[in-house]
């Protein structure tokens, strides 16, 4: 299990359509900082239905959309 799967299951959890969220919001679901790391993992995200469309640097969020 990597150490992204909090994220991966609350997001299956807890959404049904394609969001946006922080940086800090993250980082709460994790109980960690996330890091460059995150680039490498994001394609975990794809086993629980979404997949990272944008990562904002400025707007300090990732934004997720549902596979369709």
């Amino acid at each position: 299990m990597s150490k992204y799967a909090p994220l991966w299951i609350w997001i299956k959890e807890n959404c049904t359509n394609d969001f946006k969220i922080s940086f800090s919001d993250i980082e709460c679901i994790l109980g960690f900082p996330i890091d460059h790391s995150f680039l490498k993992y994001k394609k975990e995200s794809e086993e629980y239905g979404f997949t990272v469309k944008h990562i904002s640097m400025k707007e300090q969020s990732v934004l997720f959309e549902t596979i369709k």
